[in-house]
This record gives C-alpha cells, sequence and structure tokens, in this order.
C-alpha cells in the first residue's frame, strides 16, 4: 500500500491530517480502526490525513472522543476554529479575544443586528444567505454563528460589563428572515435595553449628515482603563491601540450618543416595528 508523505507546513488543513495521522498511528490504529471508533469510513479518514478534505466540526468532535481530547487545548474542535478564523475579516479574531475581557463595549452598528445582540436564529438566517450567495461554506457558516454565542457567553460574568450600543435605523428596518424571526430579534432587543449593564439607543434616519460614523465601529474600556478601538471595511478589520486616535472615536461616539434617540424613544420605536411583523 502507498503511503502519501504529509507537508504539514503546506495549510492549516495538512497540519490538521497530519496531526491526526500521527495522533492514530502513535496508538498502533490503522485508518480502519480509527474509523470504527470515530463512526466516518477509511476513505474519509485518510481524506482528511491528506487533506484532500477539510475536517467538519462533527468530525474534530469524533476525533476527539476518540482520541480521549474532548475539553483539552489539544482538541481537534479547538483546532478546527482556528482554521475557520480564516474565514473572518483579518483582525476579528484578535479583536473578540479582547471583547471578551473589555470592561466597557460601546458599539454602533449599521445594516445588521450586531453580534452580540442578535438570537441564534437572526445569526443563522444571515449566514444561510451567505451560503447562498457562496460567500461562505455551509461549515463556515456554522461556525460564524457558533462564534457568536460564544462571544455573547463571555460577557456573562460578574462584574457585569457596560454595552452601549447604537444601532443605526436600517438594522432594525432591514427583515432578515421571517416575521417569526424578527419578532424574537425584537423582543432581544427589548430585553437587552431592559438590563442593569446596558444602554440601548437608535440612530434615526432623520439624522443624516450629523452622524458620527459612516461604517460601524466598536470602543473597548479595558480593565486597566486603556481603550482601544475596532472599525471593518469591506475587506479587512482593523484594531487601533494608538490613545490620540481611540480618543477622537470615543468623542465622536459620545456625539452620536447625544443625537441618536433616548432608550425610551428607542425602545418605543421597537415596539412599534414589533407590531409590524405579522
Amino acid at each position: 500500500m502507498n503511503r502519501r508523505e504529509l507537508t504539514p507546513d503546506a495549510s492549516p488543513q495538512a497540519a490538521y491530517g497530519a496531526r491526526l495521522r500521527s495522533l492514530r498511528e502513535s496508538r498502533g490504529w490503522t485508518q480502519d480502526d480509527l474509523a470504527d471508533r470515530m463512526e466516518y469510513s477509511s476513505v474519509h479518514i485518510s481524506a482528511v490525513e491528506t487533506a484532500r478534505k477539510s475536517p467538519t466540526l462533527r468530525f474534530s468532535r469524533s476525533a476527539d472522543v476518540a482520541f480521549g481530547l474532548v475539553g483539552t487545548a489539544d482538541a481537534f474542535e479547538r483546532q478546527h476554529r482556528e482554521i475557520n478564523h480564516g474565514s473572518l475579516l483579518e483582525g476579528f479574531p484578535e479583536y473578540v479575544k479582547y471583547e471578551g475581557r473589555a470592561v466597557e463595549i460601546r458599539l454602533y452598528e449599521v445594516g445588521v443586528i450586531p453580534g452580540l445582540l442578535q438570537t441564534p436564529e437572526y445569526a443563522a438566517t444571515r449566514e444561510a444567505d451567505e451560503v447562498r450567495r457562496e460567500a461562505a461554506t455551509p461549515e463556515q457558516a456554522e461556525e460564524r454563528v457558533a462564534l457568536v454565542s460564544r462571544r455573547q457567553a463571555s460577557l456573562v460574568r460578574t462584574p457585569s460589563p457596560l454595552i452601549h450600543a447604537v444601532l443605526d435605523e436600517s438594522c432594525v428596518r432591514r427583515p432578515m428572515g421571517d416575521p417569526t424571526i424578527m419578532n424574537a430579534q425584537f423582543d432581544r432587543l427589548l430585553k437587552f435595553a431592559e438590563m442593569p449593564n446596558t444602554v440601548f439607543q437608535i440612530a434615526p434616519f432623520e439624522m443624516g449628515a450629523r452622524r458620527s460614523f459612516t461604517l460601524p465601529v466598536t470602543v473597548l474600556t479595558m480593565p486597566d482603563r486603556s481603550i482601544m478601538s475596532y472599525a471593518e471595511s469591506a475587506q479587512r478589520g482593523h484594531l487601533e491601540r494608538e490613545t490620540p486616535f481611540v480618543a477622537n472615536i470615543l468623542t465622536a461616539y459620545h456625539q452620536l450618543t447625544a443625537e441618536a434617540l433616548s432608550q425610551a424613544a428607542s425602545v418605543a420605536m421597537i415596539e412599534q416595528l414589533r407590531k409590524g411583523f405579522k
């Protein structure tokens, strides 16, 4: 039987496959042995080992069970997620690490509900359209939806971080899925507004040129009171730590909140919109 040589440095998928083979062989298992343990075919095992097939989340979790790596730092699921971070905008994975430790999060979003406020159904609907347009694979879409949940879970801690969310009116006017999904999303926004550690505002269309930003932006305050900002273009995300630059963005954010609707008026808009999605 011909043995195909592996080149782990060729790609993240190749590194994953080489590691899978190495662990399998260290246990004295054949591909058939591992296939039986993972409930996959030996052909599938071979294809992943040689990077002819990308590992899925289900495959990675099954491998972790087979090798006893569930929940460990060496888990294949963890490696799988790192591979799929390549489908995210450059700079975003680094930003998420800081977001999970921030004591204050100030965000402004345009066009869609921001990830920290999305319901799973809203997130899944958005990603399903990415798949339809072939802008993402089903596996990448699944990982992005899972990332939304992980980001939200990381903010459930004591003391709770302050989250100030300003949404352009386009975020709540744009339908995403059927009325059931939108109604659930509106309910999520209303519950968010009721939380003791949140501020919720809508930047209405009539603000016009008085908007401070034309693209989404987030400002983080860290435990040591240092600040950083994150902004995205269509091609990449950028994390900025230069204090004078970030201070200017924070000033612009304060100006935005002064012009936006009050929380009470923003909640009233959401309640009115909810009545229209029947």
